[in-house]
């Protein structure tokens, strides 16, 4: 049985202040409104500087809180760039590699994204792999073909055991912060696709473990539909992850969902 995973990413938003009253503020709805973290797992992706201040205030919660992004290198001269010992050493449970905007603004490439995948998971890090296609590529018929693409490419060389600790967030590229949604047919259908590739290259054994996300304009009207589907383990929310009103809707889906069995893959 896989458990559900859903993921707030920040992006380059909010300020100390702002991330501070979040994060008090989570907690306290969570109370409030009596959220059992021991059913859904829980993380925020915020920018690297209030990291540490969540951890703070998640303390014996059951948050976790993850990176953006990291290197692929132990240490070294790259300015600017964290490391996954760095993120280990914080006590940084897990870490988003292959974004949709980190390929198409930082030129992240497949094999810089198998190369953090590998990385994440010899520090204990859980890597949330992002793939997806672009609205030409969905309406040109090759969405599978371009995803199956980026998923290999991304796992090059990661083990069975090491895909059993990896998360694949598919995020149609088209339907990220534009306010459109893939329906929940087309979500569900591409999570079967990936979850059959997956199968193809670790057995179908593995392939029933891993979790695999949906994001792409992801709100507390349309959750509980997303995670009905038979292989939607998860989300991983934009914009609607910022106010932990919002947040925690998304959280507290239909608990109907909850502990759903796993679909098998042909």
């Amino acid at each position: 049985m896989r458990k559900p995973f859903i993921c707030a990413n920040w992006k380059m938003n909010h300020l100390v202040n702002d991330a501070s009253f979040y994060g008090e503020d989570l907690v306290n709805r969570i109370k409030m409104e009596n959220v059992d973290l021991k059913k859904v797992d829980v993380a925020i992706f915020p920018p690297y500087m209030f990291m540490a201040a969540l951890k703070v205030l998640f303390f014996l919660t059951g948050i976790n809180v993850g990176a953006q992004n990291m290197h692929y290198a132990e240490s070294g001269a790259y300015t600017g760039e964290v490391s996954p010992a760095m993120l280990k050493d914080m006590g940084i449970e897990c870490v988003i590699v292959g974004h949709s905007e980190r390929r198409q603004y930082f030129n992240e490439t497949n094999e810089s994204c198998a190369k953090k995948v590998k990385a994440a998971i010899a520090h204990g890090i859980r890597p949330i792999l992002c793939v997806g296609e672009y609205l030409e590529e969905r309406e040109s018929g090759r969405y599978n073909d371009v995803v199956k693409e980026m998923l290999l490419g991304s796992l090059a060389d990661i083990d069975a055991d090491e895909m059993i600790k990896t998360v694949i967030a598919y995020e149609p590229v088209w339907a990220i912060g534009t306010g459109k949604t893939a329906t929940t047919e087309q979500a569900n259908e591409m999570a079967a696709f990936i979850r059959s590739v997956v199968a193809e290259k670790y057995g179908n054994e593995v392939a029933q473990q891993v979790i695999i996300q949906y994001g792409g304009s992801v709100k507390p009207d349309n959750i509980a539909e997303l995670m009905a589907m038979s292989d939607i383990d998860g989300a991983l929310v934009g914009g609607a992850s910022l106010k932990a009103s919002d947040f925690i809707k998304i959280i507290n889906f239909d608990p109907a969902v909850v502990g759903k069995e796993p679909a098998v893959v042909e």
